[in-house]
């Protein structure tokens, strides 16, 4: 093979590889959400919308399933095309669903979820208890699923959420008194009193336990400020007197050569 045959075997190589890096490969379905809540009040509504792009970049029919602890729930589930216009629509009641797709000219699907807030069986600190806002799943002929995502909450009362915040400046002020050098171990076991005063949803007594922690957090901080103020005085004094012993030695020292040159 001469060199100006392995020359251009060499481009078209390079021109090839251009190309399919160029076309990539072809985009999969993705969910994204709208309206999702980070953390809910316990009774409140919630509304949220889900949107999967692109459903049939895999196969062409499969079944949507989705599921919430929400409760009083009802579901929509909206088709669109790449345009924008909405082609079908459909609702359900109750916590779960499933939705027969086929492939068309849906570009993307939207699941609107609607419902309450339910009641916490099991309050926990760390972790934070969770509740499933929503969670899609794609169902395939045969009966193998697959997970395409899931969206999590955190439910809270007021006086759940008023013991959390609590807990939550006590760790402050520990952390804040520690990193001064301060002596925080009684201010720490009082927290984890705190904290298992929470995880047994006695909330009022997280709330007064937490306070008590802050206080002797700042206390601690406090008192090792003091004592680091007195270490400084004493250090400070201590230099003045070497300092004004050292003058007074001197100036004898220097006396006492004059009186001898006398």
């Amino acid at each position: 093979m001469n060199s100006n045959h392995c020359s251009k075997l060499l481009a078209l190589l390079f021109a090839t590889t251009l190309v399919v890096s160029a076309v990539g490969p072809a985009a999969a379905m993705s969910a994204s959400a709208s309206g999702a809540p980070d953390e809910k009040k316990v009774g409140e509504d919630v509304k949220s919308t889900f949107t999967v792009t692109k459903p049939f970049s895999e196969y062409d029919t499969w079944t949507l399933n989705a599921t919430t602890e929400l409760k009083d729930v009802t579901w929509t589930v909206q088709l669109y095309d790449q345009g924008g216009s909405k082609i079908n629509q459909k609702s359900y009641d109750g916590q779960s669903f499933d939705h027969a797709l086929k492939k068309s000219d849906a570009y993307e699907v939207k699941v609107v979820v609607k419902g309450t807030v339910p009641e916490v069986g099991n309050f926990t600190y760390d972790p934070a208890q969770k509740l499933v806002l929503a969670e899609l799943n794609q169902v395939r002929e045969g009966g193998s699923s697959e997970s395409i995502k899931t969206w999590t909450f955190r439910p809270y009362t007021e006086k759940s959420q008023e013991a959390r915040d609590a807990i939550d400046s006590a760790q402050k002020a520990i952390d804040a008194a520690g990193s001064s050098g301060a002596d925080v171990s009684g201010a720490e076991d009082t927290l984890e009193n705190a904290v298992s005063a929470f995880d047994a949803e006695n909330f009022g007594n997280a709330v007064d336990l937490a306070d008590e922690a802050t206080k002797k957090a700042e206390s601690s901080k406090q008192s090792s400020q003091q004592t680091q103020m007195l270490l400084y005085g004493a250090a400070g004094l201590l230099a003045l007197v070497v300092v004004v012993g050292g003058a007074l030695w001197y100036r004898s020292n220097q006396q006492d050569d004059y009186d001898k040159l006398r």
